[in-house]
């Protein structure tokens, strides 16, 4: 923290790097990266007049093209990009460069989008390609050997070599445009995208800057380490950027990742107090409320945001939700197409479309809409473990277990990933690693409290009679100390196992103990009674015999009682 707090010593610094990013990048047309940087300079306290940054530097080249650059920049601004590129041909200097350059290859991606969206429905097979990706990438190329990129040509050339698939080239341009200009937060995200594990992530030689620490609070979130994301976070905060909306944003977007509703519906609450006309992140905020059932206040989410603007993705992806907490599936649907037909790689659409293509039973088509998702991005541990599902109504358990061990590991502490692993083992007979998989799930948390049900089922199945009672026994113990209204019928069948386990071992208090809390439920209700009476039988056999059942008691032929008796008298179900 020390260390931290030295780096955001001067934030009045910080404030002066902020205004002089958002005019460079205002001059360039990088909408996104000015809006990032507003909304964290918005967050620091006003400079007063003899504060503020001095004007943007001007060289010979660039009062040269200052006009051209003004005209280009009018069409740029209006989406007219092949025509701002025209007015930019034989410009030299370097923001000249970088807008002509730009303009092109937004003109390549909006033909495209154009013909995507004519030509493709959000499933179907083939991919339209920007034609001016090769064009641009030999451009740069020849620039980028001589040297004489800036930091934000070099992150144009990234996102080419990324467009055309050249992963490994991006990554080394991301990390050299950050280190020409570490303050653009676009290079900053594009790494986040292809950064895949923890041990890449060590590897980058990233600047010494304090927009490190959001890149470093981003990528943990990203490679689901939320606690290290969560302090990085609180490290920020500390440091002076308590009112940043971009930060609390992601503190409840990495509480919706490690399924702490409560804290992350909190969070979203006060963000849009805060920010009412926000419309990022409100897709996630939806998942939670879609999650908690809260139908009256997705349906007022949903309106609120089609009031503010009804063709953003978020805004289709939350009326999706909503369809789908009413069951209308068909219609759920239709709202993801929508929100792919305004973002291909929207990754959220395609998972949530995946999932209404499994409750319509269309498996094929939510195979394609996760497989879409996972291109989008591969750390999608949500599209991995939707697959794993497809897979296994289709009874393929060798796929099954492919995709759920790919889910496992990107959420190796996800019960529910582990507790899927050791069902697609069982289904294999595998039946060690299923039972280190139901384990493995009951130790992480247990958040469905059913993993240590299914390796009790799976002891019994094996004969393993101690082993599959202890489980009952840590099971029951475990649902009545939460005092938790849980499925009866389970609760039933741990009990009526235990019940049969210690009569068959001559435990019948505890047999007895069971027998009642049977009559408890009217499914176990008929075998408590009937328990009752065996033991009642063998009691009074006892009584009237005791010499006989003595004798087998000390023999050898007595089970070892491995299981400790259940102490269910403190608990009520």
């Amino acid at each position: 923290m020390a260390a931290l707090c030295s780096e955001f010593g001067d934030l009045v610094q910080i404030k002066k790097q902020l205004i002089s990013v958002i005019s460079l990048c205002k001059e360039r047309g990088l909408v996104h990266s000015v809006k990032w940087a507003s909304e964290l300079a918005f967050s620091l306290d006003p400079l007063p007049k003899n504060e503020l940054p001095p004007p943007t530097f001007f060289t010979e080249e660039d009062a040269q093209d200052l006009d051209a650059l003004g005209l280009a920049k009018s069409y740029f601004d209006l989406k007219e990009y092949d025509r701002a590129a025209y007015f930019l041909r034989g410009c030299c200097s370097q923001k000249a460069y970088f807008l002509y350059m730009y303009s092109r290859y937004l003109s390549g991606e909006k033909k495209k989008d154009d013909e995507t969206v004519d030509s493709l429905g959000p499933l179907e097979k083939g991919q339209v390609r920007n034609e001016a990706l090769r064009e641009l990438r030999v451009e740069l190329s020849k620039k980028h050997s001589a040297g004489e990129l800036d930091g934000f040509a070099l992150y144009l050339y990234g996102v080419v070599l990324r467009k055309l698939d050249l992963l490994k080239e991006a990554v080394d341009v991301f990390v050299e445009a950050t280190h020409a200009l570490p303050l653009h937060w676009g290079a900053w995200l594009e790494l986040c995208n292809l950064v895949t594990n923890i041990e890449m992530l060590k590897s980058l030689s990233l600047p010494d800057c304090w927009i490190r620490d959001f890149f470093m609070a981003h990528m943990y979130t990203e490679l689901q380490m939320i606690k290290e994301a969560l302090q990085k976070y609180q490290s920020l905060i500390e440091a002076g950027f308590s009112k940043s909306t971009y930060i609390m944003s992601q503190i409840a977007v990495a509480y919706h990742n490690i399924r702490d509703i409560d804290q992350a519906l909190a969070l979203f609450n006060e963000l849009r107090e805060q920010d009412p006309f926000r419309v990022e992140n409100m897709d996630t905020f939806s998942n939670l409320l879609y999650v908690r059932s809260m139908k009256p206040e997705l349906s007022y989410l949903a309106h609120n945001l089609v009031e503010i603007d009804k063709y953003r993705v978020e805004t289709c992806c939350v009326i999706g939700n909503y369809y789908s907490l009413r069951s209308q599936h068909e219609k759920a649907a239709l709202y993801f197409q929508r929100a792919l037909k305004l973002n291909p790689r929207c990754l959220g659409a395609w998972t949530l479309m995946g999932h209404e293509y499994m409750e319509m039973k269309n498996t094929s088509a939510a195979i394609q809409a996760y497989r879409h998702a996972i291109e989008v991005n591969k750390r999608d541990y949500r599209a991995w473990y939707g697959l794993g599902q497809t897979y296994e109504i289709l009874k393929m358990p060798f796929y099954c277990l492919y995709y759920y061990r790919k889910a496992h590991q990107l959420r190796p502490n996800d019960s529910r990933m582990l507790v899927a692993l050791g069902e697609s083992y069982e289904k294999l007979s595998q039946h060690v690693e299923a039972k280190k998989c139901y384990w493995r799930a009951y130790s992480v948390g247990d958040v469905e409290r059913m993993a240590l049900l299914k390796l009790a089922k799976l002891h019994e199945q094996l004969n393993e009679s101690d082993d599959a009672a202890q489980c009952y026994i840590i099971y029951i113990q475990d649902i009545f100390s939460c005092g938790e209204q849980l499925e009866h019928a389970e609760v039933s069948t741990a009990l009526r196992y235990l019940g049969q386990y210690y009569f068959k071992n001559k435990l019948y208090d505890e047999a007895s103990l069971c027998a009642q809390r049977c009559c408890d439920y009217n499914d176990a209700r008929e075998e408590g009674k009937a328990l009752l009476r065996q033991i009642s039988q063998v009691r009074d056999q006892t009584e009237s015999s005791t010499t006989d059942l003595l004798g087998p008691l000390s023999s050898n032929n007595t089970p070892i009682r491995r299981v400790s008796p259940l102490d269910l008298s403190s608990f009520t179900p």
